[in-house]
């Protein structure tokens, strides 16, 4: 009887061991948003964003200026001429240009409208002390289905997010040979590229230029090839090893969501060598730069399909020799996962019950329209950012929470020229300020009127 209570005991799952088991996967996702998301998103600042400035002395000037309001934020490149800092921009040698005889700030919205946006709000007063209204040239425009410049990432993840788990289904598929899961990949990454550029013309997301087809196929299956690759390697944490690498450190470090000149320095460090990135920088350069910067990216997405080839092949070789060519891995049970949608920065919203506005109004165009999405970006008088709003359905903004002193109110709405308005708030006074922004000159008429 003793023996079979021993049997009994030792036959007996450990609590702890059962419990690690189930609840690993969770608990690393959790973890990898705080560390990843989190951190790469809560806060974003701009950090040695390039800016080629016209004048060198101007340029000097500008640069001392911008370290002491915020030090390592902008990296400014002098330049001859108001021309040479366009085809700076053009040629993506800077993220912008700055005309500083005209106050013209050479901007691409396809880089990211939060970035154009910081922009806006960094140059306004800039051009405003040398007697200048900043006048805002947007050369790379993006697609009209793609207003804020973020539709291009959540295509990319449409590409990226299902590019591994075909992996993760296949897995069950134990019947399959080694031979048939890659031809299945394959198959799946062509269909999933086309399926997902016929999406993205279709809703205006993307140009209608096929060379994305290609490049999408590239991302597609490099991932799936590399994740099926570690599938031997890392086993029952395959799930894990996968999410990590193509969600957790892909996502912050693309440049997508938020603009890579605006995250941490780990992930714009990693931003040369993940393939989500890559594949942006790639399709930007197709799509809005006439072709500029595309072979890198290009060289990185055939890096990761040869790392997936690579992978398969040595576990192929491995199993060679050891004489088990036809004897399949145990299956890797995935948990159930539910994907993350990714998103951008929550909008400061107010809600009147709560707290007392410091300051609200509406933004209107100057014909009278409403302008619901319209930001305002308020700032302190280094030109430290403070809060962003975003109008609501009715054009309507309300900000509390502000320091009794003065306070710079940058308006901006995509298509619009920027305003930028200075008061002084104090706690317990609402102020209603009211904004009508003016339609943005088309860069094609400001050339030919130079």
């Amino acid at each position: 009887m003793a023996d079979q209570a021993e049997t009994a005991t030792e036959k007996k799952p450990s609590t702890v061991r059962t419990l690690a088991e189930t609840l690993w996967f969770p608990l690393f996702f959790a973890c990898g948003f705080l560390v990843c998301y989190l951190l790469a998103f809560h806060s974003p600042t701009p950090h040695h964003v390039e800016v080629a400035v016209s004048d060198p002395a101007a340029a000097t000037q500008l640069q001392t200026a911008l370290d002491k309001a915020s030090p390592g934020s902008f990296t400014i490149e002098p330049v001859a001429s108001g021309d040479a800092a366009q085809q700076a921009v053009l040629d993506r040698d800077t993220t912008a240009g700055y005309d500083a005889a005209t106050g013209t700030l050479y901007v691409a919205k396809a880089d990211g409208y939060m970035l154009e946006t910081v922009l806006n709000q960094t140059f306004t007063p800039i051009a405003a002390q040398s007697g200048h209204t900043l006048h805002a040239v947007d050369l790379a425009p993006t697609a009209s289905g793609d207003s804020m410049g973020t539709g291009m990432f959540y295509l990319v993840l449409a590409w990226t997010i299902p590019s591994y788990v075909v992996v993760m289904m296949l897995l069950r598929a134990v019947t399959l040979s080694r031979r048939a899961k890659v031809l299945t990949l394959l198959g799946w990454g062509a269909a999933l590229s086309v399926i997902g550029f016929i999406g993205g013309v279709a809703m205006h997301v993307i140009p209608a230029n096929p060379l994305a087809i290609p490049l999408a196929f590239l991302l597609s299956i490099g991932i799936s090839l590399t994740s099926f690759g570690l599938v031997p390697f890392a086993k029952q944490f395959f799930p894990g090893v996968a999410m990590g690498l193509f969600v957790l450190l892909s996502m912050p470090s693309s440049g997508g969501a938020i603009p890579i000149q605006m995250v941490p320095g780990f992930f714009r460090a990693l931003h040369p060598f993940m393939p989500m990135g890559n594949l942006l920088e790639a399709l930007r350069g197709i799509f809005y730069f006439n072709g500029v910067g595309v072979l890198r990216p290009i060289l990185v997405l055939c890096a990761w399909l040869l790392v997936g080839v690579a992978l398969i092949g040595g576990h192929a070789l491995w199993q060679h020799r050891k004489n088990a060519v036809d004897v399949e891995e145990p299956p890797v049970e995935d948990p159930a996962i539910e994907m993350p949608r990714p998103t951008a920065l929550p909008a400061h919203e107010h809600h009147f019950g709560q707290q007392r506005p410091m300051v609200t109004g509406v933004v209107r165009t100057r014909a009278g329209e409403i302008l619901p999405g319209a930001v305002i970006t308020v700032t302190d008088g280094k030109g430290q950012q403070l809060v962003r709003a975003i109008t609501g359905d009715d054009g309507e903004y309300a900000i509390t929470g502000l320091p009794d002193q003065f306070i710079d109110l940058v308006v901006s709405a995509p298509g619009l020229q920027s305003t930028v308005r200075r008061m002084h708030v104090r706690e317990g006074v609402t102020r209603r300020e009211e904004f009508a922004l003016e339609s943005r000159r088309q860069p094609v008429a400001t050339l030919s009127g130079a």
